[in-house]
């Protein structure tokens, strides 16, 4: 730890990185004009412990100088390139302290941390910095150190792999004047040193440290310090979106032939996807079509394959039922995106398609790092030039004459990541940055405001991220939920056919801020004012397990950041338990003992529970679960994703004695589940009837398919009811919004004097509102957890939990 004697607040800074197994964390007076000046360092080694001790190292710091939270000016945080975790955890807890302070956040590249950290030991000429990419993969960079600085002499953050940087750094003029740095040295420094570099500075700097981060912010012009718009960067796309590129451009995809689809795709229209070589004459001719008796010559179909065999590019499609209708396209030029070619369907112009593929080609160079995006366009298209001035692009030159006489070339440009006018896109599921002026200010109360807020009492605001919804809401002391906000990343996850978790966790870092500030003016509203701050809560709850894990740290993360800005308590909620107590805004007595039935994407389970906090699992399932068998299911079907709402709807038309399909473990004596068996029983029949060339009845499939899981789920739920001889059953869970299994359980125990209990629809799937029942009654309890909380994503049901009763809540 380092200090100095130097106390000055003015400008006071907060700097911290997770992206290294090194947490970076120093508070450094902060003067526009001047280096910043190191108050205290907290920089120490912690690998895989950052989510753990982050928030307290920040706060020990602040104590080591005589500062708390409240005397900050601005919050710095590196933006990696790094371990994306670890970017995540840093990038979403200064996300939180940001927002609970209203103080700025800017976000620093940590290859320039680490130049200007070896700038400050003194070290001039040619810094090469080289740190770990994992997967034999290096985040390379060179600057020029001199006594002014730190310099970059590359445009952009990069990803190669470790022998490709040597080679490449061997081949340079200047090789023997490279003095190497960085952390990738600590896997492949022999690497280096047998290709002839031995200038290598000692390991105490080759990581990120508080101070670098602080003097790269102080050499940078600043942005606006809006929270919502530090992003990680990246250097490539996830994984799953990298094979899916490499696959489509490879071969035709596989798919399954059926019939009677365009009745069940009824609402897939205008789906976005990479565009792939067998799309090639279809967008050629819609090219052709788009353009023609315009003054641009139409690009051909050999023209655009080239473009999809070359690096650096995004392509992608609009299909209507999976005709091409659109398309658009471009490619990285240093740390700019341009966008080459847009084209849409007349008869889906006007529609919002161009505006879609546009921010989608945005939204990958932004991943890839892009810092701006361009384009051309014809001064005399006016359709065009509004689309792009909705997403932010404005004129940076022109090229007179252009396209023809008279007809100039307007070059447009938009910062990255988009903050245009995204409501002019039209309501679409995936988050997105905010586009509210920044910082917010809270406008004046009136008398019935504040006898609205006291009435109210104490307000809870939880948060909500384990799978691939952000959800943020805020409840008051009587159960009251004054809003609710839930942004979902499924547009995103729908051409897997199931959840990436890789990008489900980049997401939530992307909606974090803006959900959060859209639940606060949503509670405003529900109390007569624009908006409450994070002076008006009493208590921030947060879901930490289980779930992905990747997802779990954002929502934790952020709600530590708040709550250390802040000095509010921090509260656990197990997601499960928040689904059993959501059964509560439906009958507000219930009371235990009763027996519940956990049903979604990730869980299957019967429990018994005996007491609020004391809970018995009676059975689980072995393998699939039931919302996870709906979506491979459904993607055998070609039928999309979510799996659960499209066979529901098609069950609804069909015969469920149609097909038999096996009833796994229905007769095992026990309450265990199986649904693998039933989903390769469904996927060999439709196997068996395209080699047969009949026709698949999709309603009678999907019917029989919903049956056979129905008659197990309601099976082994009497036998459990029967067994403990309870008189109430409830249902929880995204599954619990099927419509024919609510039947099935109200039909079967309404026959046998139990009531039954499912959540309304709005609480089946993961929101925040049902998070905050559990966090209010913990709050009641004073059952907090403390700031070295970590997500847990295999927590057992009761991990956090309380005996106390909960409030019943009621959904305003």
């Amino acid at each position: 730890m380092r200090m100095t004697s130097d106390t000055n607040t003015k400008g006071l800074a907060l700097a911290i990185d997770t992206s290294t197994d090194m947490l970076a964390c120093a508070v450094v007076s902060w003067e526009p004009g001047s280096a910043p000046r190191v108050l205290a360092a907290c920089d120490h080694m912690c690998r895989r412990q950052a989510n753990v001790e982050l928030v307290s190292t920040a706060l020990a710091a602040l104590e080591d100088c005589g500062h708390t939270m409240a005397d900050l000016d601005r919050v710095l945080v590196g933006r990696g390139p790094g371990s994306f975790t670890g970017v995540r955890i840093g990038i979403a807890t200064a996300k939180g302290l940001s927002c609970g302070l209203s103080k700025p956040l800017h976000g620093v590249s940590v290859l320039d941390a680490t130049a200007w950290g070896a700038w400050q030991a003194g070290v001039r000429g040619l810094l090469a910095v080289a740190d770990d990419a994992m997967r034999g993969e290096v985040y390379p960079g060179i600057y020029q150190l001199d006594d002014a600085g730190a310099h970059r002499t590359f445009a952009t953050e990069t990803v190669c792999k470790a022998d490709e940087c040597v080679a490449t750094w061997s081949a340079r003029e200047d090789a023997s004047q490279l003095v190497l740095t960085g952390n990738g040295l600590k896997k492949y420094r022999t690497r280096f040193e047998a290709a002839g570099f031995t200038n290598i500075l000692d390991e105490t700097l080759w990581y990120p440290t508080g101070e670098g981060l602080a003097l790269a912010a102080a050499a940078s012009p600043l942005d606006s310090g809006d929270p919502a718009l530090v992003l990680p960067i990246y250097t490539r796309l996830s994984d799953a979106e990298e094979n899916e590129r490499k696959r489509l451009g490879l071969k035709a995809p596989a798919s399954v032939e059926v019939t009677g689809v365009d009745d069940a795709l009824a609402d897939r229209h205008l789906q976005l996807r990479p565009m792939s070589v067998n799309d090639l004459p279809a967008v050629a001719a819609l090219e052709a079509a788009a353009f023609s008796g315009s003054s641009h010559t139409p690009w051909t179909e050999k023209l655009f394959y080239e473009e999809l065999s070359q690096p650096g590019r995004s392509w992608w499609v609009a299909h209507d039922l999976g005709r091409i209708i659109g398309f658009a396209g471009g490619m990285m030029a240093g740390d700019d995106f341009e966008i080459c070619d847009v084209a849409v369907e007349e008869g889906h112009r006007r529609q919002g398609v161009a505006s879609r593929l546009a921010a989608r080609l945005c939204y990958d160079a932004h991943v890839l790092n892009a810092k701006t995006a361009s384009l051309e366009v014809d001064e005399k298209n006016e359709p065009a030039r509004a689309t792009y001035d909705h997403l932010g692009f404005a004129e940076v030159g022109r090229r007179p004459g252009y396209y023809a006489p008279g007809h100039d070339a307007l070059i447009l440009r938009a910062e990255l990541p988009l903050a245009g006018d995204v409501e002019a896109l039209g309501k679409r599921p995936e988050p997105h940055a905010s586009i509210r002026p920044w910082p917010i200010v809270a406008g004046p109360r009136g008398a019935a405001c504040e006898e609205a807020l006291a009435a109210a009492g104490d307000l809870v605001l939880s948060i909500e991220s384990s799978c691939d919804e952000t959800a943020v809401a805020v409840v008051d002391s009587h159960g009251t939920v004054c809003s609710s906000v839930v942004a979902t990343s499924i547009d995103f996850h729908a051409r897997f056919g199931g959840v990436v978790p890789e990008i489900a966790s980049r997401k939530h870092v992307e909606a974090i801020v803006g959900v959060y500030e859209e639940a606060m003016a949503q509670a405003g509203a529900h109390f007569g004012c624009d908006t409450l701050t994070a002076a008006d809560l009493s208590a921030v709850g947060v879901t930490a397990g289980p779930g992905l894990v990747g997802a779990l740290v954002v929502g934790v993360a952020f709600a530590k950041g708040l709550c250390a800005s802040t000095g509010l308590p921090l509260i656990a909620v197990h997601h499960l338990e928040g689904h059993l107590l959501a059964n509560l805004f439906e009958t507000p007595d219930l009371k235990p003992p009763f027996v519940a039935s956990l049903v979604s994407g990730g869980n299957t389970m019967l429990v018994y529970v005996r007491g609020w906090g004391d809970y018995q699992i009676l059975g689980t399932t072995i393998d699939d679960a039931v919302g996870e068998a709906f979506d491979k299911v459904a993607k055998a079907l070609g039928l999309g994703y979510p799996g659960g709402p499209v066979i529901s709807r098609l069950a609804a038309k069909g015969n469920p004695r149609a097909i038999h399909f096996p009833r796994a473990m229905m007769h095992s004596g026990d309450y265990q589940f199986s649904l693998s068996g039933l989903k390769t029983a469904v996927i060999t029949y439709i196997e068996g009837e395209n080699r047969a060339g009949r026709p698949i009845d999709l309603p009678d499939l999907a019917a029989s398919f919903e049956a056979a899981v129905i008659d197990v789920q309601v099976a082994k739920a009497v036998t459990a009811v029967e067994q403990t001889g309870v008189s109430d059953f409830c249902v929880g869970g995204g599954v619990a919004a099927n419509p024919q299994l609510r039947e099935a359980y109200r039909e079967t125990f309404g026959k046998r004097g139990v009531r039954v209990t499912v959540p309304p629809m709005r609480a089946c799937g993961d929101n925040a509102a049902m998070i905050s029942v559990a966090a209010l009654r913990s709050y009641r309890a004073r059952n907090f957890a403390p700031l070295t909380l970590d997500a847990d994503p295999n927590a057992p049901l009761g991990t956090w939990s309380t005996t106390d009763a909960p409030v019943p809540p009621s959904w305003e």
